[in-house]
C-alpha cells in the first residue's frame, strides 16, 4: 500500500492519479487546480492518495489555521472522496492535522468518510448543511417533463414566447463576446457581486474546449438580457449561474432561457440528471422534482489538545439539538 500528499500540480502529473474516475467538474483535479490558483491560496491545496495494488482513491484537501478544510468554496456543488472506497480510512489515518471539516457532501459519501474516518480513529460529527435540488430525468423528453410543469409556469412560457420579443441562444464554444454579455448582464442584475470572476471565464473557456459548456444567451432587439452557465459532463447537466436584467423583468427573459437550457439538456445532450446546486430557493421547485441534504462532516483526532475546546462546544450543540439521526451514522 502506497500513501501519500501532493500538491495538485504533482497530482496532475501523476498519470494514475489522474485515472481515478470522477464524474463532475468539482472532482476534475485540473477544475480544482483553477480553483486554488485563483480563489484560495494553491500552496495550501493538497491531494491524499492511497494505491493498493490496482486500486486508488482520492482525497483533496486543503491546509486552513492548522487545520483541514475541504478544496472547494462556493462554486462547489459537492466535495467527496474519488476511486475506492474501502482506501479513504488509510488516507485519513495520514492526515496531518488533528480537525478536519468538509462540507457540502452526498449522503452516501458523508456516511462512508465518516465511517473511514472513525475507522481511522478520529471523533466524527455529521450534520446537514445545505439543500440540493435535482431533476432525476428518468429517460423523459423535453415535452414529458415540460407537462409536469406547475401551469402558471408553462403559461408564462406560453405567452412570453408567442409574442416573439426574446431571442435565445445556445452556445457550446467559448467566445470573448458571449462572454462580456454574459458579465455584463450578471452586473445589470439582481445578483451579488461575483466572487472570482477571472476564475468563472477560465473555468468556461476549459470546458468550452472541451465541449462540456453550455451558455444560454437572451436577447430582446439585439441587446443581451439573460444568461445563464451551464455545463453537461458525465451524464449530468450542472446548472453553475443565472442572471438576468431587471429592467426586462415583464418579458421573462430569464424565464424562457431556462425553459431552453432545459430542452437542450434534454433533448440534444440526453443527460440523466440536472443539478440545481445548493441553496433551497424557492423557484428552483418549479423546475426540479427532488431534494437532496448535503451533509458536513467534522473530525477530531482525540490527542490533539489545542482541537477539545471545538469539540466540546459540537458535542455540547449536538446533545442540546440532535441533527441527524442515528442510521446516518452521526
Amino acid at each position: 500500500m502506497d500513501v501519500y500528499h501532493v500538491s495538485l500540480k504533482e497530482a496532475q502529473a501523476d498519470l494514475r492519479v489522474m485515472a481515478v474516475a470522477c464524474g463532475s467538474p468539482f472532482e476534475r483535479l485540473d477544475w480544482l487546480d483553477l480553483l486554488a490558483e485563483t480563489c484560495l491560496e494553491p500552496s495550501k491545496a493538497r491531494v491524499g492518495v492511497c494505491f493498493y495494488g490496482e486500486r486508488a482513491a482520492v482525497l483533496p484537501w486543503r491546509e486552513d489555521n492548522g487545520q483541514i478544510e475541504a478544496l472547494a468554496n462556493w462554486y462547489n456543488f459537492f466535495v467527496r472522496p474519488c476511486g475506492d472506497p474501502t482506501l479513504v480510512t488509510d488516507i485519513a489515518r495520514s492526515l496531518p492535522h488533528g480537525r478536519a471539516s468538509f462540507a457540502p457532501m452526498p449522503e452516501v459519501d458523508a456516511v462512508a468518510l465518516s465511517g473511514a474516518m472513525r475507522k481511522a480513529g478520529w471523533i466524527v460529527i455529521t450534520e446537514p448543511c445545505d439543500a440540493n435540488h435535482v431533476l432525476e430525468v428518468n429517460g423523459r423528453s423535453f415535452e414529458q417533463y415540460w407537462a409536469t410543469r406547475p401551469g402558471a409556469l408553462r403559461e408564462t412560457v406560453r405567452r412570453k414566447g408567442k409574442k416573439g420579443e426574446v431571442t435565445l441562444r445556445i452556445a457550446t464554444a467559448f467566445s470573448q463576446a458571449d462572454w462580456d454579455a454574459y458579465e455584463t448582464i450578471y452586473n445589470l442584475s439582481w445578483k451579488p457581486g461575483e466572487g472570482s470572476p477571472e476564475f468563472l471565464r477560465k473555468w468556461a473557456q476549459m470546458d468550452g474546449t472541451a465541449g462540456r459548456l453550455r451558455l444560454g444567451i437572451a436577447e430582446i432587439n439585439g441587446q443581451p438580457v439573460a444568461a445563464q452557465f451551464w455545463t453537461v459532463e458525465g451524464g449530468t447537466a450542472f446548472i453553475h449561474k443565472l442572471a438576468h436584467d431587471e429592467r426586462f423583468r415583464k418579458q421573462s427573459p430569464g424565464t424562457l432561457l431556462t425553459a431552453a437550457m432545459f430542452a437542450h439538456v434534454l433533448d440534444v445532450d440526453g443527460v440523466g440528471l440536472i443539478d440545481f446546486g445548493t441553496g433551497d430557493d424557492p423557484y428552483k421547485r418549479d423546475w426540479m422534482d427532488t431534494i437532496r441534504t448535503r451533509w458536513r462532516v467534522r473530525a477530531w483526532r482525540p490527542g490533539s489538545i489545542r482541537h477539545w475546546p471545538s469539540l466540546a462546544r459540537a458535542l455540547g450543540r449536538r446533545m442540546f439539538q440532535p441533527l441527524v439521526s442515528a442510521n446516518h451514522g452521526g
